[in-house]
């Protein structure tokens, strides 16, 4: 192979599109722009702007709060950790942690913590270690004849609060 024969992969590259380049372009003279105006000229700022008039997003009501030191949990299936169980990626003999459930690939990461919730089935009998899980949960793993521990819950994001004098 020479430096010559070296080319993209047909489709790879689009070529740019070459506006203002004279009247054989068939983009010449105004690029596709039309006559005159606002949008024919550069530094177009139209967006929500109405002639004067109120904005739609401005007339509309606020809706909704979010808080701004939520806590976001992970959230893990039971049936998933028994499909987790069966493959060999989890072992049920032991207790299963946290983090234990992130190296098995169940989540992506822990957040502020996971939250286990009565998706599926859960025969084996395990003890899960957990910040969070759902009452049907807890009595799912209790049914199966395992345990489920809860972890304290973190503090929220955000400044810590001032003590009252």
């Amino acid at each position: 192979m020479k430096l010559h024969e070296l080319a993209d992969n047909p489709g790879a590259a689009k070529k740019q599109k070459r506006v203002a380049r004279g009247p054989g372009s068939g983009k010449g003279k105004t690029a596709g722009r039309g006559i005159k105006g606002q949008k024919s000229r550069s530094g177009v700022a139209i967006g929500g702007y109405e002639g004067g008039q109120m904005p739609l997003y401005r007339r509309l009501p606020k809706r909704g709060f979010n808080k701004p030191n939520r806590l976001e949990y992970a959230v893990v299936n039971l049936g998933l950790i028994e499909k987790f169980i069966a493959a060999g990626k989890l072992d049920a003999k032991g207790e299963i942690t946290e983090d234990a459930l992130v190296a098995a690939g169940l989540t992506s990461g822990k957040h502020d913590g996971i939250r286990v919730l009565n998706k599926g089935a859960i025969t084996t009998k395990i003890t899960l270690v957990v910040t969070g899980a759902s009452a049907a949960a807890v009595e799912a793993v209790a049914a199966a004849g395992g345990t489920l521990t809860l972890l304290p819950q973190p503090a929220p994001h955000g400044k810590p609060q001032r003590k009252a004098k």
